[in-house]
């Protein structure tokens, strides 16, 4: 039996092998202090369509990036090759760059009280011992459960199977060196649906760190199938407004756009919807949105930022009211606070949900429109106004009743927080953002 755990071990020995010569090469070129980051990762990609293998994908990549300081003059390199040669003039390209940058009073390492030095084995990493053969059996199968579901299913954009591997390493000059591996595996599948112009897509996936926790093939290949067969026959509404619920695919979007607007970064650029909001309340006082970067094999878990700072367990949203921003420590000397433990992003958001599913969101909405689907970028984080083209399903009296198409929803995300009148339980993908359907009392929904 192949020995799965010994091939991420010593490359995370290795990994830090390179960034220990790398911060010993910055200092050898006078450096103050340094930091790097250094990753290694490895994949497999199978897609079938039409029941042929269509590409098969075997990735090997390398990537590191260093930044130097002299005194608070920053510059940074970054390269592709981890060899010792390639790696010392990477060091000297960027000490020959922040010789040349103006001093930043904020510029510098995050402060060595904060780092990881201790952090637990979060169990992400879970290879899968698969081959091109095996990963294209499976894709096959799904593709096939996708196709036979039903007569209408015209066409097909492919099933795909993925597996991939990383470790990364992060160290810098307070002695700090830390790592750890991890996978990521998925089974896709994308169909059509119709003839001409009558022509509807849509797809499905499943996605976990474990191999064996995936859902089956067949179920994903059959519940991407009936997501295009429920889009046949789409309509326009004319212009209104009304109840909107945005799908448990979609709700993390608005998480998205909160986070942006309570980055640092954004904050201190003055460039966000949400200056000085910190003890405001932004939600219905039963809503709490949490954060849990150390959740034992979550998918954005990490034991440490991309700083080396220790992640820990927080409250973003407690009771409706925002507690903080997400800060790294650059942005949180601007502003004069603490960082946040968020260099790099925050990590596996949970927000409270009630006991809902999603036919009870309907009923309880009676009548509205079900978003599934969004197109375009359309938020401006300065203002929060919001306006996405989006498809989804027109509802009345709870239920379902035809499916729309060519619209857009518009508002402001102040607005759209406030009037948040339930969080559903029917969040089916496990992923960096665990909530289900938002239900919002009113949005505009611009059509014919």
């Amino acid at each position: 039996m192949t020995d799965t755990t010994a091939q991420p071990r010593n490359e995370l020995t290795h990994l830090e092998s390179v960034v220990a010569d790398l911060l010993a090469e910055a200092r050898r070129q006078g450096a103050s202090s340094a930091e790097a980051g250094v990753s290694a990762d490895r994949g497999l990609d199978v897609t079938v369509r039409l029941g042929e293998v269509e590409t098969v994908e075997h990735t090997n990549d390398h990537s590191l990036g260093v930044t130097v300081y002299f005194g608070q003059r920053k510059g940074s390199a970054s390269t592709s090759d981890l060899s010792p040669a390639a790696v010392k003039e990477t060091v000297a390209a960027a000490c020959r760059i922040a010789k040349y940058t103006s001093e930043d009073p904020y510029a510098g390492l995050a402060d060595a009280a904060r780092m990881a030095y201790d952090y637990p084995d979060l169990d992400l990493c879970h290879p899968w011992d698969i081959d091109a053969l095996a990963a294209a059996e499976i894709a096959r199968a799904c593709e096939t459960a996708a196709r036979e579901a039903d007569s209408r299913i015209s066409n097909s954009e492919g099933a795909t199977v993925s597996s991939q591997q990383g470790a990364f390493v992060y160290g810098n000059s307070h002695g700090f060196v830390g790592g750890y591996p991890s996978t990521r595996h998925s089974i896709s599948c994308s169909v059509l649906a119709g003839t001409g112009d009558a022509m509807q897509r849509d797809y499905w996936y499943t996605s976990h760190r474990l191999p064996d926790a995936l859902e089956a093939p067949e179920a994903v290949g059959k519940r991407a199938a009936e997501r295009t067969i429920a889009r046949l026959n789409g309509r326009r509404l004319s212009t209104r407004k009304a109840p909107v619920i945005f799908s448990a695919e979609l709700a993390p979007s608005l998480i998205r756009s909160l986070l942006g607007a309570i980055r640092g970064h954004a904050i201190y650029r003055k460039a966000s919807f949400l200056l000085d909001a910190v003890g405001q309340p932004l939600f219905p006082d039963w809503m709490q949105i949490h954060e849990d970067p150390r959740k034992i094999r979550g998918i954005a878990s990490a034991p440490f930022d991309n700083e080396g700072v220790a992640t820990a367990p927080r409250e973003l949203i407690k009771d409706g009211v925002l507690q903080g921003y997400v800060l790294d420590s650059y942005a949180a000397r601007k502003l004069g606070l603490e960082t946040t433990g968020n260099a790099g992003g925050v990590r596996n958001v949970t927000v409270s949900q009630s006991n809902l599913d999603l036919a009870a969101l309907l009923r309880q909405m009676d009548t509205g429109l079900l978003v599934t689907e969004m197109m375009g970028q359309g938020v401006n984080t300065v203002t929060g106004d919001y306006s996405r083209g989006a498809a989804g399903f027109w509802v009345e009296g709870g239920v379902i009743q035809y499916p729309v198409e060519e619209i857009t929803v518009a508002g402001n995300l102040k607005d759209v927080f406030k009037n948040l009148v339930a969080v559903g339980c029917d969040n089916r993908i496990p992923g960096s953002m665990d909530t289900g359907s938002w239900l919002v009392e009113q949005m505009t929904i611009a059509g014919e």
